[in-house]
């Protein structure tokens, strides 16, 4: 593998752009005089297609013609995520011809997050690349990633201070990022963008599936990784049409709740399902203790009362969540990491893996090329 060469750091005041302050996870351990290895590396760039078959050829051409300028040890593998138009055969083709292209198939349509999740498995890189297959990601901008994940961070994401994207996604994003920003504690300002540069070790430790690619910075940020921030430049899509909108905007919301469960309670899920449930069982014992009082008191009668139907619920309800606590505290403390098969299993065919690697990453031997 080749030594790293010196990346270029040009200033992009013209642009308007301007470097971000670091933005450093404190929960990270780390002692920074030990430094980081600077010795030769390889990069492992992952890129997840879903009906990009006019862009795929121009993004390989471009990839290639920056990639060789860094000195770096490179391989591209691109992720074909159940595409029904020509971005498989486009990708295969590609592949046969540059040993350096990895190409991976889905059996059908995952979604990005197991798209990602696949090149994750099968990427051997120290530093693990992703962008988006539409051209809008620059990759004019990889040695300035690079650089930047040399000032001490695990995960350097991509900020597009210049969005090139209709209204109608700019929009619902700014909403998304304010309310992931809020909630997270993260102070990243794009959490949607998709160009973003990882050390190995974080893809390890994060696992992604349904929609959580956008989360990747709040999910490494739990684990004590160093997250930072890069603003980089935005192309308007040239060929093919997004795959996102408003839609996108509810299934973002979900994911962040489930996100802020994971991060903040995964290890300790009775602090969250416990509260409610002693608060809804004391509610219903004290309401019973007063009803039973006045019984006793008064003589009324209570058998009729709705309230004796409260306090008889929120005892149940309580009980019922003490019960969801302790059952989430048995999970977690049998939790087993999946395997990279288990990860895997989604693909139809490869081309250009070696039986070995293969066998590495949990691919299917059959259908391989």
């Amino acid at each position: 593998m080749s030594p790293r060469q010196p990346v270029s750091t040009a200033d992009r005041s013209s642009d308007g752009l301007k470097l971000l302050p670091h933005v450093i996870s404190v929960k990270s351990d780390r002692d920074d005089s030990a430094g980081f290895d600077r010795g030769p590396q390889r990069l492992s760039i992952v890129v997840p297609a879903f009906n990009e078959e006019g862009n795929v050829p121009a993004l390989h051409t471009a990839l290639t013609d920056v990639l060789d300028l860094t000195g770096l040890d490179y391989e591209i593998i691109f992720v074909d995520d159940g595409s029904t138009d020509g971005t498989w055969q486009s990708i295969a083709a590609i592949a046969r011809e540059d040993p350096r292209i990895v190409a991976l198939r889905h059996r059908r349509n995952f979604g990005k997050a197991r798209g990602l999740a696949t090149g994750f498995a099968a990427a051997e890189g120290d530093l693990i690349l992703t962008m988006d297959a539409d051209l809008q990601d620059d990759p004019e901008e990889i040695p300035r990633f690079l650089s930047k994940l040399d000032e001490g961070f695990d995960l350097v994401s991509g900020w597009k201070q210049r969005r090139q994207d209709p209204l109608g996604k700019t929009l619902p994003s700014r909403f998304f990022n304010l309310t992931v920003r809020q909630m997270s504690g993260v102070p990243l300002h794009d959490f949607n963008c998709g160009f973003k540069l990882y050390r190995s070790s974080v893809v390890r430790n994060i696992r992604l599936y349904g929609e959580l690619h956008r989360f990747t910075p709040v999910l490494a940020h739990a684990e004590g990784f160093r997250v930072g921030e890069l603003p980089v430049r935005h192309h308007p899509r040239r060929w093919g049409t997004s795959k996102y909108g408003w839609s996108r905007l509810l299934k973002g919301f979900l994911d962040l709740v489930t996100v802020t469960f994971l991060t903040e309670y995964r290890q300790r899920p009775m602090h969250v399902l416990g509260l409610p449930g002693v608060i809804a069982f004391a509610v219903g014992v004290l309401i019973g203790v007063w009803l039973t009082a006045e019984k006793v008191l008064t003589g009324a009668s209570i058998g009729n009362r709705p309230l004796l139907l409260l306090a008889v619920l929120l005892m149940v309800v309580g009980i019922q969540f003490l019960g969801l606590g302790l059952l989430g505290e048995l999970l977690v403390h049998g939790t087993q990491t999946p395997d990279a098969s288990a990860r895997m299993s989604p693909v139809r065919e490869t081309v250009g893996l070696s039986e070995a690697r293969i066998a590495r990453a949990g691919l299917p031997p059959t259908g391989s090329s």
